[in-house]
């Protein structure tokens, strides 16, 4: 099993970045995809969360109306296209991919949003 994020990078406050994850090993179809990040001296926080059936979408408070997440199944891939970033997006952030008792992470992509 493998989720490999990229797309990120360093960007001004205001600008846009889009982070993909490739998904391997497992029926990407049949799991929830999510976006978490973690900012340093902090807890990882769920960011968005995309369902396995309908492609119900779902927001932190924090991103709502900012962030978008898709899926695209037949590619295996989970994106989140972030808009209008502000300084305190910046976070490493990590996929995840949950379906009953399995439960799977990416490394990570770095997002740093300053100017």
């Amino acid at each position: 099993v493998q989720l490999v994020e990229s797309g990120g990078g360093l960007v001004q406050p205001g600008g846009s970045l889009r982070l993909s994850c490739q998904a391997s090993g497992f029926t990407f179809s049949s799991y929830i995809m999510r976006w978490y990040r973690q900012a340093p001296g902090k807890e990882r926080e769920w960011v968005a969360a995309v369902s396995s059936g309908d492609d119900t979408t779902n927001y932190a408070d924090s991103v709502k109306g900012r962030f978008i997440i898709s899926r695209d199944n037949a590619k295996n891939t989970v994106y989140l296209q972030m808009n209008n970033l502000k300084p305190e997006d910046t976070a490493v952030y990590y996929c995840n991919a949950r379906r009953g008792i399995y439960n799977y992470w990416g490394q990570g992509t770095q997002v740093t949003v300053s100017s």
